[in-house]
């Protein structure tokens, strides 16, 4: 069974959905079968993979809302062997219609159950927000990664977001833990910086991963061209950032 990843901050801003695209990217270069989850009504992670949301037949709201198997809905990407559960506005009414349903919180869980064995990684890149699509996504989830930027205020909201772990542990999904913790946009040029980093790691510990991703220009562009880094510009810092990063993910684990 292949582990299933939530990237989660209900903050806005600390580059999740880049994270979750070139982290998915930089695992299959490993070789690794990869699913990527868009969970974000704003399909960012959809086009920004090379998929246009416009175009859909089926989303990822269609599984969850109205029972569409995952296998008529997942598109394959330009790379092989990283697929997407895609994404677009349509999601944005889940919100509400899934607190109508009895199994409101699992019903993801299911959808990624039939699938689950097919693939190395299925990394779910979640809306800056903790209702109900989230708590799907925690509930489906074998571990949680928490993206944090190296910025003012960077733990801003985290902890309304540990509690709501812990909810989503006492009601849904007792084993689920925090896997991981990621420092973005990190400049170590500036004291600012350094500062965040030992503030997370006195707050998380050993789960902080040491790749820190920095801030960089390609990163940036890519999406645009519906790309990740590491087939946008493979030399830049971020490509460097997030094949390191999926090093340390497969090392873990």
């Amino acid at each position: 069974m292949g582990h299933i990843i939530a990237l989660v901050n209900q903050k806005g801003g600390v580059a999740k959905t880049t994270t979750a695209i070139n982290l998915a990217a930089s695992l299959n270069k490993k070789k690794k079968k990869v699913l990527l989850v868009d969970l974000d009504p704003q399909g960012n992670a959809t086009s920004g993979i090379g998929v246009d949301k416009n175009e859909l037949t089926h989303s990822v709201y269609d599984c969850l809302i109205g029972d569409v198997p995952a296998s008529e809905v997942i598109v394959r990407t330009y790379r092989h062997g990283l697929d997407l559960l895609p994404s677009n506005v349509n999601l944005a009414g889940a919100e509400h219609e899934l607190g109508y349903l009895e199994d409101r919180g699992t019903r993801l869980r299911h959808v990624l159950a039939t699938m689950a064995d097919d693939y190395d990684y299925i990394l779910m890149d979640c809306p800056p927000s903790l209702g109900m699509i989230t708590i799907n996504a925690l509930s489906a989830a074998e571990q949680l990664f928490v993206p944090i930027q190296s910025e003012y205020y960077a733990l801003e909201g985290v902890e309304q977001l540990m509690q709501t772990v812990s909810l989503v542990k006492q009601s849904y999904n007792p084993e689920l833990y925090v896997g991981g913790v990621i420092i973005t946009m990190y400049d170590g040029r500036m004291r600012l910086s350094r500062d965040v980093v030992d503030t997370v790691t006195a707050t998380f510990g050993d789960v902080v991963f040491k790749t820190m991703i920095p801030r960089n220009v390609r990163l940036a562009e890519a999406p645009s061209y519906g790309r990740a880094i590491i087939d946008y510009e493979a030399l830049s810092k971020g490509a460097l950032a997030y094949n390191a990063l999926a090093k340390e993910v497969i090392k873990r684990g």
